[in-house]
């Protein structure tokens, strides 16, 4: 059986709730990616042109620090990476993580949640930075997705 690991970013705590429903859906460990510096509510405002969450996005080379640590990724086959999406991909903060690991080896599967926009091009977006992994397309899910659902998906990769 696979090692799995559920890792997740969120801004609101709806990304939260289903990471937790998955990992715990799967039997998987739960790892939240904590940003360095908190997002502040100002920092989230998507309108703003001059919040963080906004600069970050349109800098595709921007690597908010992360303030937690997986210790020990080797032990995992198979890593769930969960978020809000933004700006049609994954934040900032997931491509931080994903260049901060070696996943070698590992099957990577996005997921993530949103108010109505898809995935887009996240599995591609994180699959040049993990080039020894592979990962997947991933899917989104509302917020309210039951733990079956969410297993039945999972169920392929582990």
């Amino acid at each position: 059986m696979s090692k799995i690991l559920t890792a997740y970013f969120s801004a609101s705590g709806v990304t939260a709730k289903v990471a937790a429903r998955l990992a715990e859906a799967i039997g998987a460990e739960l790892f939240e990616i904590k940003p360095e510096v908190p997002y502040t509510n100002a920092d989230l405002d998507w309108q703003d042109k001059g919040s963080r969450s906004t600069i970050e996005m349109n800098d595709r080379s921007s690597r908010p620090a992360i303030g937690s640590i997986v210790t020990d990724m080797g032990q995992y086959d198979v890593v769930f990476v969960g978020f809000p999406v933004w700006w049609y991909r994954e934040p900032s903060i997931i491509d931080t993580f994903m260049e901060s690991y070696d996943f070698s080896g590992k099957t990577v599967v996005p997921f993530a949640t949103s108010g109505g926009s898809s995935i887009g091009g996240s599995g591609k977006n994180m699959q040049a930075l993990a080039p020894k992994a592979t990962v997947l397309d991933g899917k989104c899910f509302a917020s309210n997705v039951s733990g079956k659902a969410l297993a039945d998906w999972a169920a392929k990769w582990i």
